[in-house]
């Protein structure tokens, strides 16, 4: 089966052990706080990375990521942002099936007005007592969350 993964708040760490969950991936879709380029790097050896800048992205690589990113997976369109409060669209409006987001380290599907909101929480260091996760998006549209 096809997927792409769904990852969020790195915060320059690259786990091995992501990376190695991560295999079999057809894309990698990242909501942003990548922290460092080495990240892209890092995740770009594994799939192709589409990436957008979350609040600790600073510095010359992060200006070439976008605040936002519309995405096609699977026949869908998919909206990527960092910070869900910065939505400034009406997805279901605009034709969006999924709206994927980060920030907040805490992994989330839920569905509002016919549009589902997917935070894959983050693979980054440990916040608090949140798990260390990220998301795998099926050919079904399925979100398959993992949990390391």
């Amino acid at each position: 089966m096809r997927r792409v993964a769904l990852v969020s708040d790195t915060h320059g760490l690259v786990r091995p052990e992501v990376l190695r969950a991560l295999a079999g991936a057809e894309r990698i879709l990242h909501m942003g706080d990548v922290g460092s380029p080495d990240v892209l790097d890092a995740l770009g050896a594994v799939a192709p990375v589409v990436a957008v800048r979350g609040n600790v992205d600073h510095g010359a690589w992060s200006r070439a990521l976008p605040a936002t990113q519309l995405v096609d997976a699977f026949g869908a369109s998919l909206f990527l942002l960092h910070n869900l409060a910065e939505l400034d669209v009406d997805p279901a409006a605009a034709g969006i099936a999924i709206v994927l987001y980060g920030h907040t380290h805490v992994p989330k599907e839920e569905a509002r007005g016919g549009v589902r909101f997917v935070n894959p929480g983050s693979i980054g260091p440990r916040r608090f007592d949140l798990p260390v996760s990220f998301a795998f998006l099926g050919e079904d549209l399925a979100v398959e969350f993992v949990r390391l």
